[in-house]
């Protein structure tokens, strides 16, 4: 009843809640007009235009039903929702958290909770692609500290260690940053990568961000795209 109420008083005010996390600062949990989404101080973590621009990178990219797919990053959980709801996505997903209060929100406000095709751990994204052997058809990067992804997800070990882990023909999707289209650290890390993944750049998504979308190819290396996008 709590619930439903906070819902509907919601589209005449917002109503939010506060979350004090080490890692991630003041986090808020927010009803507003009718829906629930999470934030930063400075940039939306879940259900806001993070899922949008995430889902339409999902677009283009083949999500067989059954893949398995790695999540770095879980924030409120909203790429799974996507992923299961709006693609029928019933495979396994194993997603990598690093801060423990942004689990319990997922689990606490938006149901995102451990299950047999669902896997979360507490642990840094990082050291977790240094020791994995497994292997996805789907990667997900999606790793923020409020409005900045940490210099090391841009670095050569991480992207080193993170290629063999793609099975050939499988894609890799980067929430990469918002207001970096000449970013040097993206133009290195797109030549970094081929000639196993070459990456096509879509800029400003959702009026702000780049992502980058690219397919592990065994031999063959198309050419460089970028392509801009309003919305």
């Amino acid at each position: 009843m709590q619930k439903f109420i906070k819902k509907i008083v919601s589209y005449l005010w917002p109503f939010t809640k506060e979350v004090s996390s080490k890692i991630n600062g003041t986090l808020e949990v927010t009803w507003m007009n009718g829906k629930k989404v999470l934030d930063s101080q400075n940039a939306n973590y879940s259900y806001g235009s993070l899922q949008k621009l995430l889902t339409y990178g999902l677009t283009k990219i083949e999500i067989p039903t059954t893949s398995e797919i790695l999540l770095l990053g879980l924030g409120g959980g909203s790429i799974i929702h996507s992923l299961r709801n709006k693609f029928n996505h019933q495979g396994k997903i194993t997603a990598i958290e690093i801060d423990e209060v942004v689990i319990k929100i997922a689990k606490d406000e938006f149901n995102i909770t451990h299950n047999h095709n669902l896997e979360i751990n507490c642990e840094d994204a990082f050291s977790y692609i240094g020791q994995c052997k497994k292997q996805f058809e789907i990667i997900i990067i999606d790793i923020f500290i409020d409005n900045q992804v940490p210099k090391q997800f841009y670095q050569n070990t991480f992207w080193k260690n993170l290629i063999p882990l793609v099975k050939v023909d499988g894609y890799v999707v980067f929430n990469a940053g918002i207001n970096v289209i000449e970013n040097s650290a993206i133009k290195h890390l797109k030549s970094l990568v081929k000639p196993d993944i070459d990456f096509i750049q879509y800029n400003q998504v959702q009026g702000t961000n780049t992502l980058l979308i690219g397919k592990k190819y065994s031999n063959i290396l198309p050419n460089d795209t970028v392509e801009s996008l309003s919305f």
